[in-house]
């Protein structure tokens, strides 16, 4: 018997719900051996006057594959630097780009 005829055989006794389950962790491993296909950004342009919460608006528009929620404590703490310490916008905004770009790079190494 092949391994296929094995694997059906098997398939066939299971639920429909023990099946469907199975069907999953087939793709689940499949996914895991398939290369994915990196998603490409476009940086919108920095206007000269922008300020930090639209430079945070623009890069997430940039980066919309990103989880937010994960860079949410570095963008927090940029934006009270600039907010509650006057820390210089210019500065700030450099380092929201720095992040967003490390964390897209991380995002297509993983997919890779």
């Amino acid at each position: 018997m092949s391994k296929l005829e094995h694997l059906q055989t098997i398939f066939k006794q299971l639920s429909l719900e023990q099946q469907q389950t199975l069907i999953e962790f087939a793709e689940f491993l499949f996914s895991k051996t398939t290369k994915k296909t990196v998603i490409e950004t476009k940086l919108l342009p920095r206007p000269s006057t922008e300020s930090v919460i639209a430079a945070i608006k623009r890069l997430s528009k940039s980066y919309p594959m990103l989880d937010k929620a994960i860079m949410l404590d570095e963008t927090s703490r940029l934006m009270t630097e600039h907010i509650i310490q006057g820390r210089d916008k210019i500065e700030v905004i450099d380092e929201l780009e720095t992040i967003f770009l490390s964390h897209y790079k991380k995002f297509t190494k993983e997919l890779t």
